[in-house]
């Protein structure tokens, strides 16, 4: 068991007295493991990640020997050589040994990160930040009424929104500590999530106002959708989901092109490049250009997550409530225009 045997607090300056190595092919000694530091273990996760003790300084706003001393106790301690380090070279490279331990450094380190967050929220109480991670289209049609609302009852509290590509990402910088909350679509993949579903969200098809699709009557069949040239995104795990599902036909749907940017693939299949398949509040409805047509692919589940782990303060509650509430009048607008979904 690996005790932490420094402070949560990092200052700058030297570090501990260095440790000659000695044989760092020896077993581990029991011990060394107690008196492991932090900053030993911190300094070794910015080698390893910025490649140099040189860049890794900079980040830590340590002195360059104060991170060579770090990691070259840590090395006495475990018994084991971290970093290959060549004459001449100014990077270095993990070693076996040393991309061993960085998987237990990096939650180690992420959790620190978590724990300042959640403290300074606890402190702040009514005042501080609260750090969202948002993608395009709930940005664009959900997040400027979450945002009034919220500002004007939480006046001191300050929203840093990080923009995603994916929810995935999201995901990744909630089990970090970087964010609080970030939307995301159901089911979270496995990690430490827990979240509140706000709206589902149906997929539909953008076509051109000549396209031949729109002398159909009722909903086009999966089968019929998968013989079209599709336009759709890239990242999008709920994408990817409906491609699998038109798969399911035994036709393998053909993308003629995948973007990131909602305006792109709208404009694409204004223009007849294709059929877009994509979730209703990606779309742009107010565009004379185009025509949208409903879908029985089952919608994508939006919702809110947050570290199941984490301190949520009232202004994160306050916030999924919010969301909660403005969501819910956005389903209702949806079904109201695509009938037959929820």
């Amino acid at each position: 068991m690996i005790m932490i045997a420094d402070h949560i607090g990092m200052p700058t300056g030297p570090g501990p007295t260095p440790v000659t190595p000695g044989h760092l092919g020896a077993r581990v000694l029991p011990d060394a493991l107690t008196h492991l530091s932090l900053r030993q273990l911190l300094s070794f996760r910015a080698v390893a990640l910025e490649g140099s003790f040189h860049a890794a300084a900079d980040v830590l706003d340590y002195t360059q020997s104060a991170v060579s001393q770090h990691v070259a106790a840590l090395e006495a301690a475990l018994g084991v050589r971290l970093f290959e380090r060549g004459r001449g070279r100014r990077t270095v490279a993990l070693t076996e040994a040393g991309q061993l331990l960085l998987r237990h450094v990096d939650p180690i380190a992420d959790r620190l990160q978590a724990a300042r967050a959640d403290l300074a929220a606890y402190a702040a109480g009514e005042s501080g930040t609260l750090r969202v991670g948002v993608y395009q289209s709930i940005g664009a049609r959900a997040l400027p009424a979450i945002m009034g609302r919220f500002g004007r009852e939480w006046p001191g509290i300050d929203v840093k929104l990080a923009e995603m590509i994916s929810d995935e990402g999201g995901l990744e910088l909630v089990a970090s500590g970087v964010i609080d909350l970030a939307f995301g679509v159901l089911p979270f993949a496995p990690g430490p999530f827990d979240g509140v579903e706000l709206l589902r969200d149906p997929f539909v098809i953008v076509t051109s106002t000549g396209s031949p699709l729109l002398d159909i009557v009722g909903v086009p069949s999966l089968d019929l959708i998968a013989q079209q040239k599709l336009i759709g995104f890239k990242s999008c795990r709920s994408t990817r989901w409906a491609e699998e599902r038109l798969s399911e036909t035994g036709r393998q749907p053909q993308f003629v092109l995948r973007s990131e940017d909602n305006g792109i693939v709208q404009a694409m299949a204004a223009a007849g490049l294709g059929v877009a398949l994509v979730p209703s509040l990606a779309v742009d409805e107010s565009d004379p250009t185009i025509r949208v047509i409903r879908t029985d692919l089952e919608p994508r589940r939006i919702a809110l997550v947050w570290h199941r782990d984490r301190y949520r303060s009232p202004a994160m509650l306050a916030f999924v409530e919010i969301a909660r509430v403005v969501c819910a009048d956005l389903a209702a607008e949806i079904g109201a225009r695509l009938p037959g979904h929820a």
